[in-house]
């Protein structure tokens, strides 16, 4: 789902070398042999071993001596959870986002600027039987999503300048905004109507409507959405989820400690 480019060469220092082991177990939860880490990360077969037996010491990594697999540890999860907990995400944002789901009837899904993406938070499913689906802790796309445009267009000036002039513009959904100039238009009429629509833009036959949750400073520091089937949700009633949506976001801008808004 992205363009193909050349893989960056993966890091030298030591403290990057071992995040860099940590990144790929956790895109493996089904963990990996010693030999596949050194072939995935690019490292020396003799380096994992230092890493992954330094990292299994401290519980950032666990070792299963029968399958000879390498997964992330406890103390990671120990970690996200604090994370978690410093945003108030985990008791804060479901609780919100469940009710929105029921009174809208499809996904709900809240994210958070990370760099030149988007990284997914929450998902609650919606109670049709048919469903958008997503992945928290996967990243996103920010040019052809709904929270994503909502996350460039009020995030603070500079940055937002960076990601409008510099973000790829990769043709990922069919209606994917590919134009630099057309983008930049799109970012400013999402600041100004205060919300953001991708139509089929990140995958075919899903709508979106997406808008920011915000400090008192108006900056977002995290966006949330409503995902639906195209063919279930004509873009007229996609837009008449927006006061249920805005009325959400409002909520969780009030009640998230102010790291997270």
């Amino acid at each position: 789902m992205s363009a193909s480019t050349s893989a960056p060469a993966p890091p030298s220092d030591m403290v990057g070398k071992a995040l860099h082991v940590l990144t790929l177990l956790g895109e493996r939860p089904g963990g990996v042999t010693l030999s596949e880490l050194a072939r995935t990360s690019g490292f020396p077969t003799s380096t994992c071993y230092r890493l992954l037996k330094s990292l299994t010491r401290d519980s950032f990594v666990e070792f299963d001596a029968r399958s000879k697999h390498y997964t992330l540890g406890l103390r990671v999860y120990q970690l996200g959870q604090r994370v978690s907990h410093a945003h108030g995400f985990a008791g804060v944002a479901l609780p919100v986002m469940r009710r929105l789901a029921e009174t809208c009837r499809e996904a709900v899904l809240m994210s958070v600027l990370d760099g030149d993406k988007q990284l997914y938070i929450h998902h609650v499913e919606g109670p049709q039987q048919v469903s958008v689906r997503g992945e928290p802790g996967k990243h996103g796309p920010v040019h052809c999503t709904a929270m994503g445009k909502a996350l460039i267009a009020f995030a603070p000036a500079d940055v937002r300048r960076a990601l409008v002039d510099g973000v790829e513009l990769t043709a990922l959904g069919p209606n994917a905004i590919t134009d630099r100039a057309a983008f930049r238009t799109e970012i400013e009429t999402v600041r100004a109507q205060g919300h953001a629509v991708a139509d089929e833009e990140h995958e075919p036959g899903i709508r979106a409507l997406g808008v920011p949750i915000t400090g008192p400073d108006g900056i977002a520091h995290a966006a949330l959405s409503v995902a639906a089937p195209a063919f279930r949700m004509p873009l007229p009633d996609l837009l008449a989820l927006r006061p249920a949506l805005t009325t959400a976001a409002q909520e969780l801008a009030a009640l998230l400690p102010p790291r997270a808004c």
